[in-house]
C-alpha cells in the first residue's frame, strides 16, 4: 500500500507542479503568454499524470480487494514484482495516452487566433481554435480513452462491492473499524477525482462561461493533489493529534 502511495505522491506533486508554477509567474508578472513548446508540454504532461493517476487508483482499488478479501494469498497474488509492474503498466498507460493526445492535438491546423479561456492549456481549449474537420481525430482519441476510463470506474466499483461483501461477514467490531480505514481513504481519494473531472467536462454548454470554466480548472487540477495527502493521513494517530491542537489553538 505505501509502494503505491509514493506513486501517488509522485502523480499528484507532477500534476500540480505542470499548471500551477506558470500560472502564477503569470499572475506575479501579469503576463499571459506560453510558448508552443510550453503548451505542448503542459497538455503533454497533464494527459500523463492524470490517467497514470486514475490508473493507479484502480490498481489501488485491487490491492484492497485482494488485501481484505483474500489475506492468505496477499503476498502470492500482490508480490514485491506484482506492485513493481502494475505500477509500471500506470505509467505506461498514462504517457501512452499523453503521447497520442499531445501528437494529434498539435498535429491540427489553428486558424481561429491563439488565445485560450484558461490559464493553462489544455485540449478542449485548442479544438475550439482549430477550423480543420480533423479534430474528429481527436475526438475519436478522446472518445477511446474515455471508455478506458469508464472500465476502470467499473472495475474500481466491482472491487469495492466485493471489498464490502467481505467486511460485512467479519464478525468483529474491530475488524470492520480495521478494514474500513484501509479502504475509505482510497475511496475518497477516487470520488474526489471523478467528481471534479465529471463536473469540469460534462457539464451542460448551457451553464458553460469563462468564469465558471476557470473555477471547475482549478477544481480538479489543485484540489485533489492539495486533499490527497490529507486524506491519507488522517489515518495517521500523531497528524491527527497535531492538527486537533492547531484546531483546537485557532478557536481558543
Amino acid at each position: 500500500m505505501y509502494f503505491f502511495l509514493l506513486n501517488l505522491a509522485l502523480l499528484d506533486l507532477g500534476c500540480i507542479s505542470t499548471t500551477l508554477p506558470k500560472a502564477m509567474a503569470n499572475f506575479l508578472w501579469d503576463a499571459r503568454a506560453i510558448s508552443f513548446a510550453g503548451c505542448a508540454a503542459q497538455i503533454f504532461l497533464l494527459v500523463f499524470f492524470f490517467l497514470a493517476e486514475f490508473s493507479l487508483l484502480t490498481v489501488m482499488s485491487y490491492d484492497r480487494y485482494i488485501a481484505i478479501s483474500k489475506p492468505l494469498h496477499y503476498e502470492t497474488l500482490v508480490g514485491t514484482r506484482a506492485c513493481a509492474t502494475m505500477a509500471a503498466a500506470a505509467w505506461g498507460s498514462g504517457f501512452l495516452h499523453a503521447v497520442l493526445h499531445t501528437a494529434n492535438t498539435f498535429s491540427l491546423p489553428l486558424c481561429n487566433g491563439n488565445s485560450l479561456n484558461q490559464f493553462f492549456c489544455e485540449i478542449p481549449q485548442i479544438l475550439k481554435l482549430s477550423c480543420s474537420d480533423s479534430y474528429l481525430r481527436e475526438i475519436h482519441i478522446t472518445t477511446v480513452s474515455a471508455f478506458l476510463l469508464l472500465g476502470c470506474f467499473v472495475f474500481i466499483s466491482l472491487s469495492y462491492v466485493q471489498i464490502f461483501r467481505a467486511v460485512l461477514r467479519i464478525p468483529s467490531q474491530q475488524g470492520w473499524h480495521k478494514a474500513f480505514s484501509t479502504c475509505l481513504p482510497h475511496l475518497a481519494v477516487v470520488s474526489l477525482f471523478m467528481s471534479t473531472v465529471i463536473v469540469a467536462h460534462l457539464k451542460p454548454p448551457s451553464i458553460s462561461s469563462p468564469s465558471l470554466d476557470l473555477v471547475l480548472a482549478f477544481l480538479y487540477l489543485v484540489v485533489p493533489p492539495v486533499v490527497n495527502p490529507f486524506i491519507y493521513s488522517m489515518r495517521n494517530q500523531e497528524i491527527k493529534v497535531a492538527m486537533w491542537k492547531v484546531i483546537s489553538g485557532c478557536f481558543s
